[in-house]
């Protein structure tokens, strides 16, 4: 890694640098997300929730100086400091239920602070958003929010069982501000009606007048297909149907759109027929909504996962999504890391490290698995801004205990997390 001095300017790591306020935080070996390999042990400068420089830290006594100028001083000797992890498919609020008494506001706050909690520092919550949302979305980008994950949204999901009515739905979306459209192109296995290409069409030309792109919830192939070619922004889930074929590979490398696994929403329907084993993860169990594992747990529904034929359809599913991501992976196609958390029973925090071991499982390597979740997330979102350790990026990132490039398993060893050079607090485990 370049040797960088504060607000960009290059020189041989002499330390000249003003610490006179900000953070420093030094001796931790950086992993950049932008395919730089693993740094040797670095100080980090944060000003005004940015880092603002990086230089090799070894041989110069940081202590001393960040106390003479007045900066806070973190020593991360002998760990690892990676960018924080992007979910490109995730919900906030999903859950949340009027006669709790609590608002739905302060709902979705709780759920970012969790996610954040986990290592999570951005999440794309794709859509059911509410006017609340978008208030917690304003806020999150702010230097002085509170450290919790920044927030892009979508809003309702746009839905019309005809081009008109896409199109109403889709300007009712936009009039609201998102980030995204999202539609769903499925007929979850056969019992319901998919959006036709006519109006899924209509819509994605719409959100384009709109200067806004479409995430679209898909399971075929062939919808897949007909939905990248019409213009589609994000393929927001796996295909799961069959084996991806070279069509398909060739037009998500020629539109560079992002293919997004969330291969933990398969895990999701068919994990409760029982009670899964990784209800004795205290990694999980240490930071959950208690609520929804009392709900998941009922025996009355319990039984009706474990009889319901959708549970083994889905769990054949996973297996070909792990093979498409595995292939497409190879092909060079954008994996976006992402997965569907925030519905009941899928955790949010916790999904996204089993999400990471489901793509490991399939054959991706750790450094394969840490950009889709930061460099690549982030293009894939359109920010610049996150994703990377780098001056003038936002201070989002995780200081681990163990090396995640040998294991992606390392990601739980989460010492801190800190959000536009704000540290979360209960982040440490």
């Amino acid at each position: 890694m370049a040797c960088v001095l504060w607000l960009g300017a290059v020189s041989a790591c002499a330390p000249e640098f003003d610490t006179s306020a900000g953070l420093v935080i030094h001796g931790a070996r950086l992993w950049d997300g932008a395919g730089a390999g693993l740094s040797d042990p670095m100080m980090v400068h944060v000003l005004d929730g940015r880092i603002v420089g990086l230089v090799p830290s070894d041989g110069i006594d940081v202590g001393a100086m960040a106390a003479e100028a007045g900066a806070r001083e973190v020593d991360a000797t002998g760990m690892y400091l990676i960018p924080g992890l992007i979910n490109t498919h995730g919900h906030v609020g999903g859950t949340w239920n009027p006669d709790t008494g609590v608002e739905y506001g302060d709902y979705a706050a709780v759920e970012l602070a969790r996610y954040a909690r986990f290592g999570v520092t951005t999440v794309n919550s794709l859509g059911g958003d509410q006017e609340a949302s978008f208030m917690l979305r304003d806020a999150s980008w702010n230097t002085d929010g509170p450290p919790r994950a920044r927030l892009l949204v979508a809003g309702p999901v746009v839905t019309g069982s005809t081009p008109e009515e896409g199109v109403a739905a889709t300007d009712a979306a936009a009039a609201m501000g998102p980030d995204w459209i999202k539609i769903r192109v499925d007929d979850n296995l056969g019992t319901s009606a998919k959006m036709s290409p006519e109006t899924y069409g209509a819509v994605i030309a719409r959100a384009a007048e709109h200067g806004l792109r479409v995430a679209s919830h898909l399971f075929y192939q062939e919808d897949a297909q007909g939905l990248l070619r019409a213009g589609t922004g994000m393929v927001a889930h796996s295909i799961r149907d069959e084996g991806v074929d070279d069509e398909t590979i060739g037009l998500l490398r020629e539109t560079g759109v992002c293919y997004v696994p969330t291969l933990t929403r398969e895990v999701s329907t068919y994990a409760y027929g029982e009670r899964p084993d990784f209800f004795d993860d205290p990694f999980l169990m240490s930071d959950v909504d208690s609520a929804q594992v009392v709900t998941v747990s009922d025996p009355g529904r319990q039984a009706r996962v474990k009889a319901s034929g959708a549970a083994e359809a889905y769990g054949r599913a996973l297996e070909i999504a792990q093979a498409n991501v595995a292939r497409l992976s190879e092909a060079g196609v954008p994996i976006a890391f992402g997965t569907d958390s925030g519905p009941l029973g899928r955790f949010q925090g916790y999904f996204e490290h089993m999400e990471m071991e489901l793509m490991a499982e399939a054959g991706l390597t750790p450094e394969q698995i840490l950009r889709s979740a930061t460099g690549v997330a982030a293009a894939c979102l359109g920010r610049d801004d996150i994703g990377t350790i780098e001056p003038g990026s936002r201070a989002d990132f995780v200081i681990l205990r163990a090396n995640p490039l040998e294991d992606v398993a390392n990601l739980r060893e989460i010492s801190g997390v800190w959000v536009g050079g704000v540290e979360v607090e209960g982040a440490g485990r």
